[in-house]
C-alpha cells in the first residue's frame, strides 16, 4: 500500500514537472513572438530599437508614455502578494507557496504592454515568475507534496531563465545559486530536466544558436588578466551605481506618492525624454548590446549609453511597472568592456567583443551576486572556451567587490523589502525572519 502511494506520488510529480516544462517554453514563444509580431504590424521593423528609432521625435516620447499608462494600469488591478523574484525565492527557499498564476499573469501583461512600448525593462522578469507561479499552479492542481511543489516552482522558474536566454546550464545555476542556495539532488535533477525541455522547445521556434549569436573571443596574453581583474572592479562600481539610481528613484517616488497609472507613466516620461535622442535606452538592450559585440563603441558613447541606460532602466522599473533588469544590466556591462578596451593596455589586447563579453559576465555577478551563474551563462553564450579564465576572474573579483562595497544584490534588496533577511554560508543558509533591525 505504501510502496504504490510512493509510486503514484512520483507519477504525479513528473506529470507536474512536464507540463510546467512544456507550459513555461510555450509561454516564452508566446511572449517573444508576439512582440516581433507588434513591431512588425506598427512599426515595419524587427526589434524595438529600430521600432522607436524610425518615429519622429515626438513620438519617440509619446509612444512610451501611452505604453506605461497602459501598463501601470494593468498593473494597478494586480495582487499586492505578486512581488517578482522575491516571491519565488519565499515559495522555493522557506515553502511559503502562496504565488498566484492569475496575479502573475496581470504582470507579465503589463511587462508585455510596456516592452512593446519601449520602456527599458528586461522580458526575462515576467518569463521567470509566470514559469515559478506555474510551477506552484501545476503542483497544487496534481496534488503533489509541499516540497514537490517546492521543486516545481524552481523547476519553472529555470525553464523561464533557459527560454529567455537559450542558456539551459547558466539557468541552473541561476535557481541554485540565486533563488535556492541549494544544490540538493531533488531540486538539481527536475531543474536541469526542465531547462532541457524549455531550452529545447525555444531552439525548436526560435533557432539553435545562442540569442547574441556564436562568438570567438578569446584571451590573448595572460598578462591581460590584471586587466580583466580591473574591469570586474570597475563593473562593481557601475553596478553600484546602477542600484545607487534605482534605489534614488524608488525613495523618490515612495515620497511622492501617485496611485497608478500615473506613477508609471511619469517613468514613461523619463524613457521617452530620453528615447528622443538616444533610441538606443528602450527596451530590454538586446539590439545595442549585439551592435556593440560586433564592432565595439568608444569611449565616450560608452558614458552616454551606461548613464542613459542607468536612467531609463531605474525610472521604469522604479514607476512600478514590473520586468527584468537582467539584460539591460548585460547591455551596461557590455558598454562598460567595450570602452574598458580602449583605456587598459597590457600587451597584447584582445578585441572590444572580448571586453564587452568579460563585462557582462562582470556586471551581473555584482548585481546578484551569483558570480558562476554570470560566468557560465555568458560562456554559453559565446560558446569560446577561451575566455573561461578571464570570465571566472572578472565575476569573482566583481562579486568581491560588490561585497566589500558593502552592496546588497538586487535579490536581497528585494527580500529585504519584504522583512526577510538570508545569507550563505558553509553551514547553508542562515535566515532571519523579520524587519532588519
Amino acid at each position: 500500500m505504501i510502496a504504490s502511494s510512493v509510486a503514484a506520488s512520483r507519477v504525479r510529480f513528473v506529470l507536474g514537472l512536464v507540463l510546467v516544462t512544456i507550459g513555461a517554453g510555450a509561454f516564452a514563444v508566446a511572449f517573444r513572438m508576439s512582440l516581433t509580431a507588434v513591431y512588425q504590424m506598427f512599426y515595419g521593423a524587427d526589434n524595438i530599437v529600430d521600432s522607436i528609432a524610425s518615429l519622429p521625435r515626438w513620438l519617440r516620447l509619446t509612444v512610451p508614455v501611452a505604453a506605461a499608462a497602459v501598463a501601470g494600469s494593468i498593473a494597478r488591478l494586480r495582487s499586492p502578494r505578486a512581488q517578482g523574484v522575491s516571491n519565488v525565492m519565499e515559495a522555493i527557499a522557506l515553502g511559503r507557496v502562496q504565488l498566484s498564476l492569475r496575479a502573475t499573469a496581470s504582470r507579465a501583461a503589463s511587462s508585455w504592454v510596456a516592452i512593446a512600448g519601449g520602456l527599458s525593462i528586461g522580458r526575462e522578469g515576467p518569463l521567470i515568475e509566470v514559469g515559478g507561479a506555474l510551477g506552484a499552479k501545476v503542483g497544487r492542481a496534481v496534488k503533489t507534496s509541499l516540497n514537490q511543489t517546492r521543486v516545481l516552482v524552481g523547476a519553472g522558474t529555470a525553464a523561464g531563465f533557459a527560454a529567455a536566454y537559450n542558456t539551459p546550464f547558466a539557468a541552473s545555476l541561476f535557481v541554485m545559486e540565486s533563488i535556492a542556495g541549494t544544490a540538493a539532488p531533488e531540486l538539481l535533477l527536475p531543474v536541469m530536466a526542465a531547462t532541457v525541455g524549455a531550452a529545447g522547445i525555444m531552439r525548436a521556434t526560435v533557432g539553435p544558436g545562442p540569442i547574441y549569436g556564436q562568438r570567438a573571443f578569446g584571451l590573448e596574453s595572460y598578462s591581460e588578466l590584471l586587466s580583466f581583474a580591473l574591469l570586474g572592479i570597475a563593473a562593481a562600481l557601475v553596478a553600484l551605481a546602477f542600484k545607487t539610481v534605482l534605489a534614488g528613484l524608488e525613495r523618490w517616488f515612495d515620497t511622492h506618492p501617485l496611485p497608478q497609472p500615473y506613477r508609471a507613466t511619469l517613468g514613461g516620461v523619463l524613457v521617452g525624454a530620453i528615447a528622443m535622442w538616444l533610441p538606443a535606452v528602450v527596451g530590454n538592450g538586446y539590439e545595442p548590446l549585439n551592435r556593440i559585440l560586433d564592432s565595439g563603441i568608444a569611449v565616450s558613447a560608452v558614458i552616454v549609453l551606461v548613464i542613459a541606460k542607468m536612467l531609463a532602466t531605474s525610472g521604469s522599473v522604479a514607476s512600478g511597472i514590473p520586468g527584468g533588469i537582467f539584460t539591460p544590466m548585460l547591455l551596461v556591462g557590455a558598454a562598460l568592456g567595450a570602452g574598458w578596451s580602449h583605456i587598459a593596455s597590457f600587451g597584447a589586447m584582445s578585441d572590444a567583443g572580448s571586453y564587452a563579453l568579460v563585462g557582462m559576465a562582470a556586471a551581473t555577478a555584482a548585481s546578484i551576486h551569483a558570480p558562476l551563474t554570470a560566468a557560465v551563462m555568458v560562456f554559453e553564450l559565446s560558446g569560446d572556451y577561451l575566455i573561461v579564465l578571464p570570465l571566472i576572474l572578472a565575476t569573482v573579483v566583481a562579486t568581491a567587490a560588490s561585497k566589500a562595497l558593502g552592496d546588497e544584490s538586487v535579490y536581497e534588496t528585494e527580500l529585504r523589502k519584504r522583512g526577510l533577511s538570508w545569507e550563505m554560508t558553509l553551514e547553508g543558509r542562515q535566515l532571519k525572519d523579520g524587519r532588519d533591525e
